[in-house]
C-alpha cells in the first residue's frame, strides 16, 4: 500500500501541497488533521490507547480518535471514516473549531498541525480495530483531569496540550448534542 498523503497547510489553513506521512512528520511540516471526542448519554467521555504497533505514541491514552484527511476528502467526510475505520462506530460530529499545535515526539519525529475539533454523541458501542487502538474507556471529565495529573506520562502530547489549552472547548459534550438526544428519545416515547 503507498504512503498516506497528507495536506500541508499554512497557518490559515490554506493548503500547500502534500507530504508522505511519516516525512512530514520528520521533518515537522504543518499539515491538516482532525481530532474526534466522543461523548455519551451519561456525559462521559471516550478515550482510546494507541495499539502498540503504533509509530508513533503507541500504547498511550488519547482522545476517542484522530487523523488526517486525504488529498481532496472534506474534514468532516475524513472524520467519520476514520472513526469507523479505528473504533467500528459512528456518531452524528458537530465542529468545534481549530487548533494548531506543535510537538516533539519520540524518534524524531514532530507533530505540527492544524486540527479540525469535533464533538459526538455515540451511535452504538465502540468496536476498536486492534491495529489501531488497544483499548477504549469511557471517563467522566473530573476523573480525567485527576488521572492525568496523577499520571501524565500515560496520554499523548496533543491530548495533554488539548486538555492545558482547550479544556473548556473539549471537555464537555456540546449541548446540542444532548439536546438532540433529549428530543429524539422524548419522540420516541
Amino acid at each position: 500500500m503507498d504512503e498516506e498523503r497528507l495536506i500541508l497547510v499554512d497557518e490559515a489553513d490554506r493548503p500547500q501541497g502534500e507530504g508522505g506521512k511519516l516525512d512530514v512528520h520528520r521533518r515537522g511540516l504543518r499539515h491538516r488533521a482532525f481530532s474526534i471526542f466522543v461523548w455519551n448519554g451519561a456525559g462521559e467521555m471516550l478515550l482510546q490507547r494507541r495499539a502498540a504497533g503504533k509509530y508513533h505514541s503507541a500504547g498511550l491514552w488519547a482522545n476517542s480518535c484522530c487523523g488526517h484527511p486525504r488529498p481532496g476528502e472534506q474534514v468532516r467526510d475524513a472524520a467519520s471514516r476514520r472513526l469507523g475505520e479505528e473504533l467500528g462506530m459512528t456518531a452524528s460530529l458537530e465542529p468545534l473549531g481549530q487548533y494548531s499545535y506543535r510537538a516533539d515526539l519520540p524518534n524524531a519525529l514532530v507533530e505540527n498541525e492544524l486540527v479540525h475539533l469535533f464533538a459526538g454523541l455515540a451511535e452504538g458501542d465502540p468496536q476498536p480495530n486492534p491495529d489501531e487502538v488497544e483499548r477504549v474507556r469511557w471517563i467522566t471529565p473530573a476523573a480525567l483531569l485527576e488521572d492525568m495529573a496523577a499520571t501524565p506520562e500515560a496520554y499523548a502530547a496533543w491530548f495533554r496540550l488539548y486538555v492545558a489549552d482547550i479544556a473548556r472547548i473539549i471537555l464537555s459534550p456540546p449541548t446540542s448534542l444532548l439536546d438532540s438526544k433529549a428530543s429524539s428519545t422524548r419522540v420516541a416515547r
